[in-house]
């Protein structure tokens, strides 16, 4: 029977994307891992794979269509004996040829590499059990038999979520149909009085992609939920942009320059593990503690931001964090990061200074513990160690805190290592 290929969800928070390229074209023939579409996610464009064997039999999908709701059918594939006449013909086709579920089991095609494979299609009284790839998985680590499952995905198909839920509810309920709960939403409402107020006042309607929707989704919620408080330092760089243009003469060579940046993300690191109870997550009942300094960095791009991580930061030398971060920033504004590349870490860096900020708060971007927003570096007067008027390079930097996870003298201690790892930076090699 033809097989139907779903709009993926490529990441956690994907709810609909964008169709921005097919790689394949009506009558290809297609085997289990060639790649199918790239599909722009509300984080970054995405390649989406084949799982089955077969023809691409019908193209329901443009590319360049946006958005496609996730498990929206795109696209038909044929197995072997079938025609185009076969599309349509029949009411029980296979779901998905595709890890198409809102558990991300469509991946980047390494990712989906290092899998381990599924095991067998269940069979129940001599039929089928129509399972996701990675519901079977974990069906089979957790001993679960997915004959006594309903599932949620389309036509009654297990995914990830059904087995997830098995160890705690029963059976899965029947979704309500949209038809019975269709409300005007407290949003859609909204955005209508805003437009009433501007009526007859000239302006330009700018839709919400992916991204900024996450974006004002999660910022909203931790503005909203996570208890911040602040905590403001100045830091003097004059030793620390001495030691860098040593550094960078020395490493000319190689084609390196280390930025100031580079410097705090080093600081940062080596801070949370001076002050370990700080290297922490909030975790809804929970604090998790971490073991390295998993440091996101704050990207700006065109209609948003990322923040990708830089892993183990504390045991990297400034040359390797300089080089992943240059590497990380060029794929985030290119929107070519994977998801475990912008996901995790426990601290996150802002830093607004090389546009002129003098300093500024940042919001904490869950479930991290803090957030520094660090400003530009300015010559002021300041009163030296003797008691005299003297010039220095000053910047400012704010930690934002949760105050589930950091108490304020905890808070204090962490920036306080932060600033005498900026203001000592040779000893951050030692």
């Amino acid at each position: 029977m033809p097989i139907e290929i779903l709009m993926p969800a490529l990441s956690p928070t994907m709810e609909e994307g964008t169709l921005a390229k097919w790689l394949v074209n009506e009558g290809d023939t297609v085997q289990s891992g060639d790649l199918l579409a790239e599909i722009e996610t509300d984080k970054a464009t995405m390649e989406f794979e084949a799982v089955d064997d077969g023809v691409i039999g019908k193209i329901l999908v443009a590319a360049g269509t946006a958005n496609v709701a996730v498990n929206t059918v795109i696209a038909v594939l044929l197995e072997d004996g079938e025609n185009v006449s076969d599309i349509g013909t029949s009411s029980q086709s296979t779901p998905s040829a595709v890890k198409a579920d809102a558990d991300a089991e469509a991946a980047p095609k390494a990712a989906s590499e290092a899998a381990a494979p599924a095991p067998a299609a269940p069979i129940k009284d001599g039929t089928r059990i129509f399972a996701t790839p990675l519901a079977r998985r974990i069906a089979a680590d957790k001993g679960l038999d997915l004959a006594q499952l309903s599932g949620s995905g389309p036509r009654g198909r297990i995914v990830k979520t059904d087995v997830e839920n098995a160890s705690t509810t029963a059976l899965a309920p029947k979704s309500t149909p949209a038809s019975a709960s269709a409300t005007v939403s407290p949003q859609s409402a909204d955005a209508a009085s805003v437009a009433r107020m501007y009526e007859g006042r000239e302006y330009e309607e700018i839709a919400l992609d992916g991204m900024r929707k996450t974006i004002a989704a999660r910022l909203t919620e931790a503005k909203q939920t996570v208890p911040h408080f602040y905590l403001r330092r100045d830091i003097q760089l004059d030793a620390l942009l001495a030691f860098r243009g040593q550094l960078n003469k020395q490493l000319a060579h190689r084609d390196v320059k280390l930025s100031v940046n580079d410097f705090i993300i080093k600081a940062c690191a080596l801070a949370l593990q001076q002050v370990p109870d700080a290297n922490a997550v909030w975790a809804g009942d929970r604090v998790l503690k971490m073991a390295a300094s998993d440091v996101a960095v704050a990207v700006a791009i065109e209609g948003g931001l990322f923040t990708p991580v830089l892993q183990d930061s504390e045991i990297k030398t400034l040359s390797t964090l300089s080089s992943e971060m240059k590497d990380l920033a060029t794929r985030a504004r290119d929107r070519k990061l994977a998801p475990h590349e912008y996901q995790g870490g426990s601290f996150a860096i802002s830093n607004l200074g090389m546009m002129g900020i003098d300093n500024f708060d940042a919001v904490i971007n869950p479930p991290h513990g803090a957030i520094l927003a660090v400003g530009a570096g300015k010559k002021k007067p300041v009163v030296n160690a003797e008691g005299d008027l003297s010039v220095a390079t000053i910047m400012s930097v704010t930690l934002s805190v949760d105050h589930r996870v950091i108490d304020g003298a905890l808070g204090a201690q962490l920036l306080e290592a932060i600033v005498q790892n900026l203001e000592n930076p040779m000893a951050m090699l030692a």
